[in-house]
């Protein structure tokens, strides 16, 4: 069994954020490994003009994952999934003796009642809130923590939610980074334009040659 932080979303660009609260959740939540879920499109975005090209995302998506236990994937592009609940629902399916939860920035669960089926999906698998400045009072009077709030678990526990059944949540301590995608575009509104876009065969989960590769274990 793995135990597999699932990171969704449209990573215009992937940053050093991104990366930092992924391998403070690796530590925090005792995970196997983090996969950085590279979103084709996102429902909920009404105006994607400033949307890069899906393959200059996810290439540097994979820039910035290197040498650590992160795993850039096309997956919902290549399984033609539109929705999270969807997603997961074809990752467990993939997947069976592995263990999943979603990394969920506090910036989103304002509008975490938005999602398709978001019940459930809460229902397939934990969710794990990953601190984002200024939101923490927003997060916790969410519409959605109405009925989450009956599933909260105490940090203290943050390493046995394999244990857990869903729906379960926890809000996790870490340190809040300030780092914005947005703020990078409105900075370098032509990242992509230097980013090389690459074949996505690495980072397929399944295939062979993504198939439990030697993991770096100093990369916690």
């Amino acid at each position: 069994m793995a135990r597999i932080g699932l990171l969704g979303g449209s990573f215009n660009p992937a940053h050093a954020g991104h990366r930092r609260i992924s391998l403070e959740a690796m530590r925090v939540l005792g995970l196997d490994e983090v996969w950085w879920l590279v979103s084709p499109g996102n429902p909920l975005k009404k105006d994607a003009q400033d949307m890069a090209a899906f393959d200059a995302r996810l290439a540097k998506a994979a820039v910035m994952a290197r040498r650590a236990r992160i795993r850039a994937s096309d997956f919902e592009r290549r399984e033609g999934t539109c929705f999270t609940v969807d997603t997961v629902r074809r990752l467990k399916s993939r997947h069976p003796r592995d263990r999943f939860i979603w990394l969920l920035g506090s910036d989103t669960v304002p509008n975490f009642h938005l999602w398709r089926d978001w019940r459930g999906l809460a229902r397939e698998v934990p969710i794990a809130v990953i601190r984002r400045p200024g939101y923490d009072s927003a997060a916790h009077a969410a519409r959605a923590m109405g009925w989450l709030s009956r599933f909260v678990h105490p940090s203290s526990q943050a390493k046995q939610w394999t244990e857990w059944s869903a729906p379960a949540i926890i809000f996790l301590r870490l340190p809040p980074d300030p780092t914005s995608a947005t703020a990078i575009r409105a900075h370098d509104p032509h990242w992509h334009s230097r980013t090389k876009a690459r074949p996505a065969r690495s980072h397929r989960f399944g295939s062979p040659l993504f198939a439990r590769r030697p993991l770096d274990r100093t990369a916690r």
